[in-house]
């Protein structure tokens, strides 16, 4: 690859999703007809995602935030080598199609996938289920979404390939750990949040002993999967990979209980993502736990350890992009709210705490 005589690009040096950068890289790596063009994906808030499409090509790149504070919440590398090694598996999972990890085409590490067309749920449900009279259909959602954590879980990972993807042993400790980290850091930037503090030495104290490891997503949740838009329910893939790694398998079921809602719960910074679940038709959490259970016959308790850390680690990722928007580096109109919004969820850890 040409070198540019200047020296090695930096993030700062072009767009987010360059379509002349990424022309000349494919045409060495994936060859074809016609000119590039990008388009920015303006849904989501964590690592930057575009549609590329080529001729007939289409594809889906991500890549890291500019101005991440929080650079192992962006590990775009792990997200494609995961995908590439479930790619064989049932795991519903877009086809990886090629990684860069040369910061002379973009600045950062990017990959590419294919483009899997699908209705991803925030603020409304596919146009199948909208009507009052489908209502009685809403269920069957929230089942695909649990049957496919199941199929993730229920992978052997080693024989995917995975083995050394992650320390099976001690993940919930290394997670508090970690994500203690992570809240110093981001506060360095922004302001003390003395609540955070007082959760986090919580969950230190209160680690409960793991079943068995399974390969965990990470960020999974009704808004990182795609639905086909009518019904019956199918789930057609399931998205945003960079958070995954060999652990506790549970600590995904606490995430995706996390964001979903229930009628009389309290609103918070993230409802126009999470309000659906709210609507007539969608199981409990409790409901959807027990389905859990049955599904995978784990031995499963209380898991307000999990719902704690799910709450938690939200708002310590949400300070981070608190403190990319206080340095001016981000143009995402949510993380204003974040003034209130991460505080907020700080209550809610507590509260959770209180009620156990």
């Amino acid at each position: 690859m040409n070198r540019p005589v200047h020296g090695p690009r930096t993030d700062r040096d072009g767009p987010l999703g360059d379509p002349q950068a990424l022309e000349r890289f494919l045409e060495q790596r994936l060859p074809g007809p016609g000119r590039v063009q990008v388009e920015r994906h303006v849904a989501g808030h964590s690592n930057e995602t575009f549609f590329v499409t080529r001729g007939p090509d289409e594809w889906v790149l991500r890549r890291p935030p500019r101005g991440a504070f929080l650079p192992t919440a962006h590990d775009v590398t792990r997200e494609y080598r995961v995908l590439a090694a479930l790619a064989p598996t049932p795991v519903r999972v877009p086809r990886p199609v090629v990684a860069c990890d040369d910061p002379d085409v973009l600045g950062v590490p990017f990959y590419l996938m294919e483009r899997v067309r699908g209705f991803v749920i925030r603020d409304e449900l596919p146009p199948g289920f909208r009507a009052e009279a489908r209502g009685a259909e809403r269920g069957g959602l929230g089942e695909e979404l649990l049957e496919a954590l199941v199929e993730l879980h229920h992978v052997d990972w080693r024989r995917a390939g995975l083995e050394g993807w992650g320390k099976p042993g001690g993940y919930l400790e290394r997670q508090v750990r970690r994500w203690q980290g992570q809240l110093e850091l981001a506060t360095q930037f922004s302001r003390p949040l003395p609540d955070l503090l007082r959760v986090g030495q919580w969950l230190a104290t209160h680690v409960p002993e793991s079943g068995a490891p399974a390969i965990v997503h990470g960020d999974y949740k009704l808004d990182n999967v795609a639905f086909a838009p009518d019904s019956p329910a199918r789930l057609l893939a399931i998205f945003d990979w960079e958070m995954s790694t060999i652990g506790d398998p549970l600590a995904d079921v606490g995430w995706m209980i996390s964001f979903w809602r229930e009628r009389g719960d309290p609103v918070d910074v993230l409802e126009r993502d999470t309000a659906v679940t709210r609507l007539p038709g969608f199981q409990s959490r409790d409901d959807m736990m027990e389905r859990y259970r049955r599904l995978t016959g784990r031995v499963m308790g209380d898991l307000s350890f999990y719902m704690v850390l799910a709450v938690w680690k939200l708002a310590v990722l949400l300070e981070g992009s608190y403190a990319r928007h206080l340095a001016g580096v981000t143009d995402d109109p949510l993380f204003a709210e974040l003034e209130e919004g991460v505080p907020e969820l700080g209550r809610r850890a507590l509260a959770l705490i209180g009620s156990e």
